[in-house]
């Protein structure tokens, strides 16, 4: 893992992005992410001006169908193309989601893992064999979701053995722990908490759709909200400033706009700082 490179702001890169990087990058980002599935068979003028940012600048990937709580086998073909992917690009971290999105076939979304010892097991199992792979720890990210099924244990005693088992790291995304927090009714600063801190890689800011009270949907379509940057707070300071990346998949506002968001986060970064002084 190489954290220490990324910086402590980052933003996730969309191709919709593409000609205003190709520009002028937002300067307080200091790494980008992107999805590897969108990249992996790039060429012509955009694998050219993706070779060109990531020549320049720091990224890391977060994966969308590696799967890894499918009951079919491995794609250990897909998992070397994304080794190779990774050493052309000097990709500096690998996450993917604590999910799956395949059995007979591809289902093109995320679906939840039961939470149960059989699938600790399991999907411990295959993380430890992606690493093995690709020759570098990975990082999992604990995913929203709308319906437990077969539920033994809770999101957290899941989320916590899984980390153990495959002694993998941890993408924390604070605002999938306030989406379950609110959909499912627990205690999201709890949750927050019990992480490991030694565990954690980076995490992901971003907004939500409002169904009902008492259901939020994870879109990253609309800005962060005022308890997720709450959230964000009691996270560094229960685990200290740890790199920290705003997500917008669509509905991508100018420019400025995610400027004043990324600015926000590091807003946060220095007032822990100063705050972590004042008590020294």
């Amino acid at each position: 893992m190489q954290t220490s490179k990324l910086g402590r702001v980052g933003l996730g890169f969309r191709r919709e992005m593409l000609d205003d990087f190709l520009i002028a990058p937002p300067h307080i980002a200091q790494f980008f992410e992107v999805a590897p599935e969108n990249w992996l068979k790039m060429g012509g003028k955009y694998g050219r001006q993706f070779k060109q940012l990531t020549e320049q600048y720091a990224f890391i990937c977060h994966g969308l169908s590696l799967s890894l709580g499918s009951p079919a086998p491995l794609d250990v073909a897909f998992i070397k193309s994304l080794k190779a992917f990774f050493k052309e690009h000097n990709i500096l971290l690998y996450s993917e989601h604590l999910s799956y999105c395949s059995g007979e076939g591809h289902m093109y979304d995320l679906m939840p893992i039961p939470f149960t010892e059989e699938a600790v097991t399991h999907v411990a199992r295959r993380i430890s064999q992606v690493q093995d792979i690709l020759e570098r720890r990975i990082a999992v990210e604990n995913v929203s979701y709308y319906a437990a099924p077969g539920q033994e244990m809770s999101e957290q005693a899941f989320t916590l053995a899984v980390l153990e088992q495959a002694d993998c790291d941890l993408l924390l995304d604070v605002n999938n722990i306030y989406v379950n927090s609110i959909n499912h009714g627990y205690d999201a600063e709890a949750f927050l908490k019990a992480m490991p801190s030694e565990r954690i890689a980076y995490g992901h800011v971003a907004g939500h759709y409002e169904e009902a009270e008492d259901l939020l949907v994870d879109t990253h379509g609309a800005p962060v909200c005022d308890p997720v940057w709450q959230l964000l707070e009691k996270a560094y300071h229960y685990h200290g400033v740890f790199p920290t990346l705003l997500e917008r998949d669509f509905n991508i506002p100018c420019m400025t706009d995610l400027e004043n968001e990324l600015q926000h986060i590091e807003g946060i970064q220095k007032q822990h700082h100063q705050h972590k002084k004042g008590v020294a």
